[in-house]
């Protein structure tokens, strides 16, 4: 089993699923719609594309936050696709041909790109993450501030206290 990385339909990184060692490349994953509540005779609500098992793994070391690019991904299989058909077609003429002309035709594969997995964040967003805390008054200026706000409202309390003795006495 290995790790491969669940990514949202922008290709955002979502968490780590387990697969098997065999498992590559880019692979749609569904939620489920819940057809409990349904009439009968209605057509069932079709599963919604969620995102996707990338199989394809994080190479860029200090990512914040790993984008996967859906299109370049795309793009690279389309490109197989399309060396796989040139190459069946070219093997098939040279079987028609009856094998005697030239040699048999190999097979080459595109090369897979290497920047397949970004930084997703903006740079502001990084700067935000990676900002240093404000620093801490020290405990001893945080007690002398309490005990000043203490003592001040110990005055208030007296001043109200005599306020309301003196309107008492008043009465």
């Amino acid at each position: 089993m290995k790790s491969a990385a669940k990514v949202n339909t922008d290709g955002l990184y979502l968490e780590d699923e387990l697969v098997d060692d065999a498992f590559s490349g880019v692979v749609p994953f569904y939620a489920q719609p819940d057809n409990t509540d349904q009439d009968e005779g209605a057509e069932p609500k079709k599963p919604e594309l969620v995102g996707y098992t990338v199989g394809v793994p994080i190479t860029t070391p200090g990512l914040y936050k790993p984008k996967f690019d859906l299109v370049a991904w795309k793009a690279y299989e389309s490109a197989v696709y399309e060396a796989q058909e040139a190459y069946i077609s070219a093997l098939d003429d040279w079987q028609a041909k009856g094998r005697a002309e030239g040699e048999q035709p190999v097979y080459v594969a595109p090369r897979q790109p290497d920047n397949l997995w970004t930084e997703g964040l903006t740079p502001e967003q990084i700067a935000e993450l990676t900002k240093q805390p404000e620093p801490q008054p020290k405990l001893r200026e945080e007690l002398t501030n309490t005990q000043i706000a203490m003592a001040d409202m110990y005055e208030q309390m007296l001043a109200m206290q005599a306020e309301l003795k003196a309107l008492k006495e008043g009465r």
